[in-house]
């Protein structure tokens, strides 16, 4: 009985984000202390892949397990999660450079609006093509689009963490680990909320339809970015005073946006019917 309790405990170690998690962290430590001894440049993109990506892909594995997207192949999957997180940063990267010079003090509003909206472009590809039509498919395409867009956003950061410190790898390490922490709670929680509640409004009308649900879901989005954004901007400018401030800021935006994915994962599941192919 003891065994079996014991066996029961650790039974997580036998899923698969858990795999993915274990391996890749082993590959992720020796490629980087190769890197730290033999200063071989070469090195160093595999360890930006696996660093940025590690902790976006065992996320977006955890969600596909416990939502039960039954339906949804992993080919489809892996399609959504990198064209979704390529056409993001490559459709925000050049609307940011375009636009924000001109949007003043509206520059984290327009950085919130133009990353969210363009999260959406390959995931909404998807959706009007219609072969997949329960909520929980919604979610976990838009959790796979924003966590494969952090991931990508995070090699650059960590890059140029390691450039701007002259080769620092310490920098390097603590931007990759920072935000692969931090992205289950930003741009997957994000697009997965806007995904979620635009899937589940095409389910309850029984066809494609933009309202007042899907504007509230897309507005609280862009909210929590712009939110999660400025309070960031400002800890560098702060006195050590307001810092304890600003990431109790930080917190509760986080906290938000986490538990408002919980809370779709947790629909999604009950709703979750019998997929509908087509149309």
């Amino acid at each position: 009985m003891q065994s079996k309790l014991v066996l029961k405990r650790f039974e997580f170690v036998r899923h698969t984000w858990f795999l993915v998690l274990a391996v890749g962290l082993a590959i992720f430590v020796a490629m980087d202390a190769a890197f730290i001894i033999t200063l071989n440049p070469r090195l160093l993109p595999t360890v930006l892949l696996l660093g940025a990506s590690l902790i976006p892909a065992t996320f977006v594995i955890y969600v596909y397990q416990r939502v039960q997207a039954r339906e949804v192949p992993l080919s489809a999957l892996a399609t959504v999660a990198f064209l979704g997180g390529a056409l993001g940063l490559l459709v925000a990267g050049l609307l940011e450079y375009a636009t924000l010079r001109q949007l003043g003090i509206f520059r984290l509003l327009g950085v919130g609006l133009i990353e969210e909206s363009a999260k959406l472009i390959f995931p909404l590809v998807v959706y009007f093509r219609g072969h997949y039509r329960s909520e929980a498919d919604g979610l976990l395409f838009g959790v796979a689009s924003g966590m494969s867009f952090s991931a990508m956003e995070s090699m650059g950061y960590g890059l140029a963490a390691f450039l701007q410190n002259n080769g620092g790898i310490g920098a390097l390490e603590e931007t990759l680990l920072l935000r692969g922490l931090l992205a289950p709670i930003g741009h997957a929680a994000w697009t997965g909320l806007v995904c979620a509640v635009i899937w589940r409004e095409r389910q309850r009308a029984g066809h494609m339809t933009l309202n007042l649900a899907v504007a509230a879901a897309f507005l609280t989005a862009v909210l929590l970015h712009t939110s999660w954004d400025t309070l960031g901007s400002l800890t560098s400018r702060l006195s050590i005073t307001w810092v304890g401030f600003d990431f109790a800021g930080l917190a509760v935006v986080g906290t938000l946006s986490l538990a408002l994915l919980i809370w779709r994962m947790r629909k999604a599941g009950v709703r979750h019917p019998l997929h509908a192919h087509g149309g």
